[in-house]
């Protein structure tokens, strides 16, 4: 009876929500974009826009690559060549894949890494405690695993995660793409100081959530009686834009290439747009070990770790957080 209870139970979901300004001294974006690190899905939705410009659409080309490798030894990570060569010249992350967080052993390679601290590694590489973890690694429990790995280097590039990992089996990957032009597209009115929303004038930050998400899933929102896969709309008040570009990447996505999108996206308004607003989703790795920063991260029910911004036409911008299960609250 105790499993047919749970069963029953709706799952438990956290969703926090702010708003500041892009130019105040204690905005956060910043600092919460670069501590989400394992990032698996990046979208973004500008109403009443047809055609991405060309700054914006050549970044998002080359936002990749990231790796691939098979049965890679856990040691590998922590060898000083390794150190020096990735995590001291820049931003490496790396993720076990194939493996279910609740279930496997799970690995993930952040830049100031969880539990082995790698720059203290290098600092003392002649240290016991060096010595006793490579022995762990490499001779009490040599693990191997699948990861993906990604590394945003400073400076000029002197190595490659492809001629490094060579003997291993190795696969350099692109991020998938994938541009839409949504018509007639309705969607809900918002004002930037009204983050409770205002009835009949503007919507809520947790109606516009539900709302993208559909976006998102391509749903129909019509709420149409005959309709059984989704009786959901578009909540009130709203407009209709006659075109709207919503672009998605897919992939190992970096932290510090997500920055650089957000920053694009707030020049956006630059020049005067019909748009009042845009957003910025970015979805996290439903096993990655961790949320944000060193939070611990579960899947029980559902793995979801995202966040997304509603970037407005003067710089105000809303910050929605989420997590399900049994994490904890969003930073």
């Amino acid at each position: 009876m105790s499993t047919l209870r749970t069963l029953r139970e709706t799952p438990r979901h956290l969703l926090v929500c702010e708003k500041s300004n892009f130019s105040h001294d204690k905005s956060r974006h910043r600092h919460l974009v670069e501590t989400h690190y394992h990032n698996y899905r990046v979208s973004f939705l500008i109403p009443e826009c047809g055609l991405l410009s060309k700054e914006l659409k050549g970044l998002v080309m080359e936002i990749g690559p990231y790796y691939s490798v098979k049965h890679l030894p856990l040691h590998e990570l922590i060898t000083h060549e390794f150190i020096n060569t990735f995590v001291k010249k820049g931003s490496c992350c790396a993720l076990t894949y194939n493996t279910s967080i609740d279930e496997d052993n799970t690995v993930a390679l952040l830049p100031n890494v969880v539990s082995i601290d790698l720059m203290d590694l290098s600092l003392h590489p002649d240290s016991k405690k060096s010595e006793r973890i490579s022995w762990s690694f490499k001779e009490k429990k040599p693990l191997k695993f699948d990861f993906l790995l990604a590394w945003h280097h400073t400076g000029a590039e002197e190595s490659t995660m492809m001629s490094y990992f060579s003997k291993y089996q190795i696969q350099e990957h692109q991020p998938k793409v994938t541009l839409n032009t949504v018509r007639e597209l309705q969607c809900p009115v918002l004002q930037s100081s009204e983050l409770k929303g205002e009835p009949e004038e503007a919507c809520s930050a947790l109606e516009l959530f539900d709302w993208l998400g559909a976006v998102f899933c391509n749903a129909d929102l019509n709420n149409e009686s005959n309709d059984f896969i989704s009786t959901y709309c578009c909540p009130q008040p709203s407009t209709v834009v006659a075109k709207a570009c919503l672009c998605t990447i897919t992939g190992l996505i970096l932290p510090e290439k997500i920055y650089v999108l957000l920053e694009q996206l707030c020049h956006y308004f630059d020049e005067p747009k019909l748009a009042p607003w845009i957003t910025l989703s970015v979805q996290g790795f439903a096993d990655s070990p961790v949320s944000w920063r060193e939070n611990e991260h579960g899947f029980r029910r559902g793995g979801e770790h995202l966040y997304n911004f509603v970037i407005f036409n003067n710089q105000d911008y809303w910050l929605q957080m989420a997590v399900g299960a049994n994490d904890n609250c969003p930073p």
